[in-house]
């Protein structure tokens, strides 16, 4: 057999080894050439009388990363095509067959008669562990790097090569399910104890133990395929299916109000596949696989979530020319809840820190927040006791600034106040010096002002993480006016070494993100005084496919930092830069009744000690009039909070923040939780069409204000038809 993506071999006791090993990459991913080798070696041992079975292993660090997600979406492009040439249903049946290549083939490798057992170390996700439940044994490494899983649903897809079948008939039905929504990893414990594998041992042992399996009688065949065999929770339609499936139903209407369509697929498969033979069963996914492949949420998700979000960690748009930086110690000018974050991640990813606060006590508050979130992830079996001590060792916290000698990078992350910027800038570069890169955390002032502050403004550049720091994977890079390229480089290096997303931005106050997610706070509030129920907002804002509604989001933001965002806004940029209903909101809420958000136990919600929190009461005495909630719109609730932000993701590309359409959609999920189903802020104009969607802003802006105009440049695109991916596109590949 000639083979690229594999080596095979036979042992002197009759069993193959298959090592997959594809070349040129990092990880072995599949591809249609993986699919026709891998058809290849079934057939060699089914037909050799000389294999007694195979055994299946990597020869990469992790085991496989799944399908190569811009095959798949190729191959939506490919349907458009041959609908085109040759008419729909001739090309629905081309695509159908195409759509299920990959569990036929895993079908005839779990039916050819002999068995096979798969040896996993590292990663083995998507479609690689779809291949490994259809293999007859599945070893795994005992290592804390190996992780299984199927997380296509993260993606807008679902498992289309036997997953929900097999996943379906090994563990208990609601377990199953709660797996295949979730798309959470297992590692090698969990997913034993789950019965998803059936053996565990030393990395080095693992591939002799599947042979051993194999050389000791294994049999070559699944246990569905075992006359009698019984799914773990039994028949569908039983007292104990009928405890699952209405609940079930009633789970993924309640987490994603009908916007993700590959999450029904899989209520689907699971449902009407249980009910049928194993084939039939495969048959089933395969039709919903080829459904949910064309829709346009998983185009969308696909695009952003996967192709974009990788591009831009791999560094899309980092100085070529500008080499590697290095990261041994850096120091975290400030050390609250956000200074503390940045220190975590940083130790984290093995780097010294240096935290320093204005006295020892503040400095040691900071460091106790990180041993906090340490020893969580103790308790929690996700860190050990060894490794949370090697952590705390790397943080020095500290009053200080002479200990941040020999640092690599200055972090500032201390309160929204220039003159306490300025301050201790001037503190920690009298120590390092001009030449090491400055960077601020600001969340809202400009770079460039607070540049003027520091010893060469050239060095100084944004980097603006998102709260909690070690939860959050976006990262604002923010260009001043006079950042030069090694400052962004630089920023982008430090982003990478913590595995976060970056998404590099032009200076505005507010840079790209909080433009837009203040929007739809700012909705909310608005909604508040016209006469919305609160619990309405709150709801629409989560129907609308937004992750929290946007009176809790700003009670998390806190409610005081936002006034002060106002206030300063006001005191720049004069009276016309603020919204006078939210000014009264904010100070209804702040200066008149002390209610500052979670942080203080109250809010637009009330916090208790023990127990749920609750909409406040006292916000009907923020409304103008009493609406009768039965006669509100509440599509057109939807549609305002994602229309008002996503005109200003608009407005921020024209006006030059944002450059690249990729980076205002990937940050706009990441960073604020925008609809992912939508594919992001650009996307989701893109998918309505800009003409359609001027359309939509005229008729928000004639009911509700300005906030919902579109841009002169937005207009111009909607009379030539023209979307953001198609004007924008090019140039952000260039790039």
């Amino acid at each position: 057999m000639n083979l690229v993506n594999f080596r095979f071999e036979t042992g002197a006791d009759g069993v193959a080894l298959l090592t997959w090993d594809s070349p040129d990459r990092s990880m072995n991913v599949i591809t249609f050439e993986v699919m026709d080798e891998l058809e290849k070696v079934i057939d060699e041992v089914a037909s050799n009388p000389q294999i007694k079975g195979c055994v299946i292993a990597s020869g990469k660090p992790a085991f496989s990363g799944g399908a190569d997600l811009s095959m798949l979406q190729k191959s939506a492009v490919e349907y458009a095509k041959a609908v085109r040439e040759q008419g729909e249903e001739a090309a629905m049946k081309q695509f159908f067959e195409g759509a299920r290549r990959l569990s036929l083939l895993y079908r005839k490798l779990e039916t050819n008669g002999k068995p096979f057992a798969i040896a996993i170390h590292g990663a083995c996700l998507g479609g690689a562990f779809e291949l490994a439940l259809a293999c007859h044994y599945r070893v795994l490494s005992d290592s804390d790097k190996t992780k299984v899983g199927l997380p296509e649903i993260k993606v807008g897809l679902f498992p289309g090569a036997g997953g929900t079948q097999r996943i379906a008939r090994l563990m208990q039905t609601g377990d199953a399910l709660q797996l295949l929504f979730k798309g959470e990893q297992l590692k090698a414990s969990k997913a034993k104890a789950a019965g998803l594998v059936h053996e565990l041992a030393p990395e080095g042992e693992i591939v002799e133990r599947a042979r051993a399996w194999i050389v000791n009688g294994g049999k070559g065949k699944a246990p569905w395929d075992v006359e009698g065999f019984k799914p773990p929770s039994g028949r569908v339609f039983s007292p104990g299916g009928m405890m699952v499936w209405p609940a079930a139903n009633a789970i993924y209407r309640r987490e994603t109000f009908d916007n993700y369509p590959a999450a029904k697929a899989i209520l689907h498969s699971v449902f009407e596949g249980l009910q049928l033979p194993f084939d039939l069963g495969l048959r089933v996914e395969a039709r919903w696989f080829a459904h949910i492949l064309r829709s346009k949420q998983a185009a969308a998700m696909i695009r952003s979530l996967f192709l974009s979000k990788n591009e831009l960690e791999k560094g899309a748009h980092r100085p070529k020319e500008i080499p590697p930086a290095k990261f041994a110690k850096i120091g975290v000018l400030g050390a609250g809840f956000m200074g503390a974050g940045v220190a975590y991640v940083s130790a984290l990813a093995g780097i010294e820190v240096v935290l320093i606060d204005r006295d020892q006590e503040s400095a040691d508050k900071g460091k106790a927040v990180i041993d906090k979130l340490i020893s969580g992830q103790v308790s929690r079996g996700r860190a050990t006791a060894a490794e949370r001590e090697a952590l705390l060792a790397r943080i020095t916290a500290t009053p200080d600034y002479e200990k941040l000698a020999g640092a690599d990078l200055i972090v500032e992350a201390v309160f929204e106040e220039r003159g306490v910027k300025a301050e201790v800038t001037k503190k920690a570069q009298a120590v390092v010096g001009p030449d090491v890169i400055f960077a601020s955390n600001t969340s809202t002032l400009p770079i460039s002002s607070l540049a003027e502050t520091s010893l060469r403004p050239e060095n100084f550049v944004g980097i603006h993480f998102f709260s909690p720091v070690e939860k959050m994977l976006l990262v604002e890079v923010i260009r001043g006016k006079k950042t030069n390229d090694r400052a962004v480089a630089t920023a982008l290096d430090f982003v990478r070494v913590l595995k976060k997303t970056p998404i590099v931005v032009n200076d505005s106050r507010g840079f790209y993100a909080n433009r837009c997610v203040l929007n739809f706070v700012r909705e909310g509030q608005i909604m508040l005084t016209e006469g919305v129920p609160p619990a309405m907002i709150e709801t629409a804002a989560r129907m609308a496919g937004m992750p929290v509604g946007p009176l809790s989001l700003n009670d998390e933001i806190a409610l005081d930092l936002a006034w002060k965002i106002h206030l300063a806004t006001k005191k720049d940029l004069g009276e016309a830069a603020v919204d006078p209903t939210q000014e009264r909101v904010l100070h209804f809420m702040v200066e008149q009744e002390g209610r500052l958000g979670r942080k203080n136990g109250k809010g637009f919600y009330d916090y208790p000690a023990t127990g749920k929190k609750s909409l406040w009461p006292g916000l009907a005495a923020l409304a103008d009039k009493k609406l009768d909630p039965d006669a509100i719109d509440v599509e057109e609730l939807e549609q305002r909070f994602l229309v008002v932000q996503a005109v200003e993701a608009a407005r921020v590309l024209f006006e030059g923040v944002v450059t690249d359409p990729r980076e205002a959609d990937v940050g706009s999920i990441l960073g604020f939780g925008f609809a992912p189903f939508t594919g992001g802020t650009l996307s989701y104009i893109d998918g309505l069409g800009t003409a359609a969607f001027v359309a939509i802003c005229d008729a928000l802006t004639q009911k509700y204000g300005e906030r919902f105009a579109a841009p002169v440049e937005l207009r111009e695109m909607a009379k030539t038809g023209e979307s953001f991916y198609g004007k924008y596109g090019a140039q952000a590949k260039a790039a």
